[in-house]
Protein backbone atom coordinates (compact mmCIF):
# COMPACT_ATOMS: atom_id res chain seq x y z
CA UNK A 1 0.00 0.00 0.00
CA UNK A 2 1.58 2.95 -1.12
CA UNK A 3 0.90 6.21 0.98
CA UNK A 4 1.93 9.69 0.90
CA UNK A 5 5.82 9.86 2.09
CA UNK A 6 4.37 12.11 4.99
CA UNK A 7 1.49 9.91 6.00
CA UNK A 8 -1.71 11.64 6.83
CA UNK A 9 -1.25 13.71 10.21
CA UNK A 10 -1.24 12.63 13.58
CA UNK A 11 -5.11 13.58 14.32
CA UNK A 12 -6.19 11.51 11.45
CA UNK A 13 -4.35 8.05 11.44
CA UNK A 14 -6.88 6.26 13.19
CA UNK A 15 -8.92 7.20 10.20
CA UNK A 16 -6.34 6.88 7.44
CA UNK A 17 -9.20 5.98 4.90
CA UNK A 18 -11.61 8.46 5.46
CA UNK A 19 -8.36 10.92 5.44
CA UNK A 20 -7.35 9.14 2.07
CA UNK A 21 -10.94 9.31 0.69
CA UNK A 22 -11.07 12.52 1.67
CA UNK A 23 -7.50 13.44 -0.10
CA UNK A 24 -8.72 11.68 -2.92
CA UNK A 25 -11.87 13.81 -3.62
CA UNK A 26 -9.94 17.15 -2.74
CA UNK A 27 -7.51 15.87 -5.82
CA UNK A 28 -9.79 14.29 -8.07
CA UNK A 29 -12.77 17.74 -7.62
CA UNK A 30 -9.69 20.21 -7.98
CA UNK A 31 -8.71 18.84 -11.51
CA UNK A 32 -12.36 18.32 -12.24
CA UNK A 33 -12.84 22.14 -11.78
CA UNK A 34 -9.87 23.12 -14.11
CA UNK A 35 -11.10 20.85 -16.70
CA UNK A 36 -14.81 22.28 -16.55
CA UNK A 37 -13.74 26.27 -16.22
CA UNK A 38 -11.92 25.34 -19.52
CA UNK A 39 -16.01 25.03 -20.44
CA UNK A 40 -17.19 28.47 -18.40
CA UNK A 41 -18.96 26.01 -16.15
CA UNK A 42 -18.19 25.74 -12.51
CA UNK A 43 -18.11 22.56 -10.49
CA UNK A 44 -21.94 20.78 -10.27
CA UNK A 45 -23.30 22.87 -12.85
CA UNK A 46 -22.24 19.16 -15.26
CA UNK A 47 -24.09 17.34 -13.17
CA UNK A 48 -27.39 19.18 -13.70
CA UNK A 49 -26.67 19.14 -17.50
CA UNK A 50 -26.57 15.85 -17.48
CA UNK A 51 -29.28 14.92 -15.35
CA UNK A 52 -31.10 17.52 -18.31
CA UNK A 53 -29.40 15.45 -21.28
CA UNK A 54 -30.99 12.40 -19.89
CA UNK A 55 -34.30 13.92 -19.78
CA UNK A 56 -35.04 17.34 -20.62
CA UNK A 57 -37.59 19.17 -18.78
CA UNK A 58 -37.21 18.19 -15.15
CA UNK A 59 -38.36 20.24 -12.04
CA UNK A 60 -35.85 22.01 -10.03
CA UNK A 61 -36.82 19.53 -7.26
CA UNK A 62 -36.76 16.45 -9.69
CA UNK A 63 -32.40 18.05 -10.72
CA UNK A 64 -32.20 18.35 -6.49
CA UNK A 65 -33.09 15.17 -6.25
CA UNK A 66 -31.25 13.71 -8.86
CA UNK A 67 -27.85 15.54 -7.82
CA UNK A 68 -28.22 15.38 -4.50
CA UNK A 69 -27.71 18.68 -3.52
CA UNK A 70 -29.49 21.00 -1.47
CA UNK A 71 -32.08 23.45 -2.64
CA UNK A 72 -30.04 26.75 -2.64
CA UNK A 73 -27.24 25.35 -4.42
CA UNK A 74 -28.85 24.27 -7.42
CA UNK A 75 -31.23 27.59 -7.33
CA UNK A 76 -28.06 29.72 -7.51
CA UNK A 77 -26.22 27.15 -9.96
CA UNK A 78 -29.36 26.90 -12.04
CA UNK A 79 -29.92 30.87 -12.08
CA UNK A 80 -26.31 31.47 -13.35
CA UNK A 81 -26.75 29.31 -16.26
CA UNK A 82 -30.00 30.74 -17.09
CA UNK A 83 -27.84 33.90 -17.18
CA UNK A 84 -25.02 32.23 -19.20
CA UNK A 85 -27.90 31.49 -21.68
CA UNK A 86 -27.63 27.80 -21.22
CA UNK A 87 -30.97 26.37 -20.11
CA UNK A 88 -34.41 28.17 -19.16
CA UNK A 89 -36.71 27.88 -15.89
CA UNK A 90 -40.46 28.48 -16.80
CA UNK A 91 -43.65 27.91 -14.41
CA UNK A 92 -45.09 24.64 -14.83
CA UNK A 93 -48.67 24.43 -16.36
CA UNK A 94 -49.82 22.49 -13.48
CA UNK A 95 -48.44 24.79 -10.99
CA UNK A 96 -46.98 28.29 -11.40
CA UNK A 97 -44.94 27.84 -8.29
CA UNK A 98 -43.17 24.96 -9.47
CA UNK A 99 -40.35 25.51 -12.48
CA UNK A 100 -39.42 23.46 -15.22
CA UNK A 101 -35.71 23.49 -16.23
CA UNK A 102 -35.12 22.98 -20.03
CA UNK A 103 -31.89 23.49 -21.92
CA UNK A 104 -31.05 25.53 -24.77
CA UNK A 105 -29.31 25.32 -27.87
CA UNK A 106 -26.22 25.97 -26.29
CA UNK A 107 -26.66 23.81 -23.29
CA UNK A 108 -27.45 20.86 -25.32
CA UNK A 109 -23.68 21.72 -27.55
CA UNK A 110 -22.59 21.03 -24.42
CA UNK A 111 -23.41 17.33 -23.97
CA UNK A 112 -20.24 15.78 -25.59
CA UNK A 113 -17.65 18.32 -24.30
CA UNK A 114 -18.82 17.24 -20.80
CA UNK A 115 -18.76 13.14 -21.82
CA UNK A 116 -15.14 13.61 -23.47
CA UNK A 117 -14.42 15.23 -20.08
CA UNK A 118 -15.45 12.48 -17.81
CA UNK A 119 -13.94 9.88 -20.10
CA UNK A 120 -10.64 11.98 -20.08
CA UNK A 121 -10.87 12.68 -16.18
CA UNK A 122 -11.38 8.17 -15.96
CA UNK A 123 -8.63 7.60 -18.41
CA UNK A 124 -6.40 9.88 -15.52
CA UNK A 125 -7.94 8.08 -12.55
CA UNK A 126 -7.59 4.74 -13.56
CA UNK A 127 -4.30 4.82 -15.65
CA UNK A 128 -1.92 2.72 -13.22
CA UNK A 129 -5.08 0.61 -11.86
CA UNK A 130 -5.93 -3.07 -13.34
CA UNK A 131 -9.83 -4.23 -14.38
CA UNK A 132 -10.31 -5.86 -10.99
CA UNK A 133 -8.31 -2.57 -8.85
CA UNK A 134 -11.07 -0.79 -10.51
CA UNK A 135 -14.58 -2.80 -10.01
CA UNK A 136 -13.14 -3.50 -6.51
CA UNK A 137 -12.64 0.30 -5.51
CA UNK A 138 -15.85 1.19 -7.78
CA UNK A 139 -17.87 -1.02 -5.60
CA UNK A 140 -16.40 -0.17 -2.56
CA UNK A 141 -17.06 3.43 -2.81
CA UNK A 142 -20.72 2.74 -3.52
CA UNK A 143 -20.30 0.36 -0.12
CA UNK A 144 -19.09 3.30 2.07
CA UNK A 145 -21.71 5.93 0.63
CA UNK A 146 -24.47 3.64 1.39
CA UNK A 147 -22.51 3.14 4.69
CA UNK A 148 -22.69 6.93 5.60
CA UNK A 149 -25.82 7.91 4.53
CA UNK A 150 -27.39 4.79 6.51
CA UNK A 151 -25.31 6.03 9.55
CA UNK A 152 -27.08 9.68 8.21
CA UNK A 153 -30.48 8.99 8.27
CA UNK A 154 -30.32 6.83 12.00
CA UNK A 155 -28.63 10.08 13.59
CA UNK A 156 -32.11 12.01 15.15
CA UNK A 157 -32.42 16.08 14.11
CA UNK A 158 -30.97 18.09 16.86
CA UNK A 159 -33.86 19.42 19.14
Amino acid sequence: MTEPAAGPPSTARDGRLSYAIFQLARTHRGHAAAMLRAMNLHPGQELLLMQLFDRDGQTQSELQEGVGLDHSTVSKSLRRMQDTGLLTREPAAHDRRVMVVRLTDAGRALREPIADMWRTLEEISVRDLTAEQIETFTASAYTIERSIKDHGRRIPAAE
